[in-house]
């Protein structure tokens, strides 16, 4: 028996999916290949390959198929979605670099707003300190995860308020982490003046004093889920 290969993997998951891991299924090569994306010839090829792999059982009637998944091509599946499962299962995380700017001095004054000072310490357990701490991102790369963060990242979200002047929009609040040992949080709001390299972060401290910060100073951050 020989390893499964990658570009028959597809074709063996078809299979799976219409019933052959306990009993024979009937095909014809030209629907498995409009099924896979593959000519009928590579379609036919990927048979007779799972087939001398130890992977499937054929029989053959005229131009129809008859097909059922192996144990050890069961085995194989099962690996692979082990495989999968534990690594989608993984808390991710990413690491991004940049460098410590001067913010526009308006985080002091939204952050301390009670619409929002109510909703950090029921959601996050406390009143972030006045201010943000304001990164830019060194590669344009950390800006687009950024902007991708939701796929992969559970966030915490203050939602939008209004008082009698105007209305204030979310903050979505993730965990993260600076120079690997401070704990804040990255904010994303609904509404900002800065451009996408600009990131910021709350913390419950004063995080220039507390991470000895001065404008300029190279950022190390990383992300991560809650677990």
């Amino acid at each position: 028996m020989s390893d499964l290969k990658i570009q028959h993997l597809l074709t063996l998951s078809y299979l799976l999916s219409k019933g052959a891991k306990s009993n024979f299924i009937t095909i014809t090569t030209s629907s498995l290949a409009k099924e896979i994306g593959k000519s009928q010839q590579a379609a036919s090829k990927h048979l007779l390959d799972l087939e001398k792999g130890g992977f499937i059982e054929r029989i053959i009637t005229g131009r129809k198929v008859s097909v059922k998944i192996t144990t050890n091509g069961s085995i194989e599946l099962k690996k692979i979605f082990n495989l999968l499962k534990k690594n989608l299962e993984l808390s991710p995380s990413i690491e991004l670099n940049g460098k410590l700017v001067s913010g526009l001095g308006e985080g002091a004054y939204y952050m301390s707003l009670k619409g929002y000072t109510k909703q950090f310490i029921k959601k996050i357990g406390y009143i972030p300190y006045p201010g943000t701490l304001n990164i830019r991102l060194e590669d344009k790369k950390f800006s687009q995860i950024i902007n991708q963060l939701d796929e992969d990242f559970a966030s915490t979200k203050i939602d939008s308020f209004s008082d009698k002047n105007r209305t204030y929009g979310w903050v979505k609040c993730y965990d993260a982490k600076l120079n690997n040992s401070h704990d804040c949080k990255l904010i994303r709001l609904e509404r900002t003046h800065h451009d996408s390299s600009i990131i910021e972060f709350i913390s419950k401290h004063n995080l220039r004093k507390t991470a000895k910060l001065k404008t300029g100073s190279k950022m190390k951050i990383k992300i991560f889920t809650r677990n």
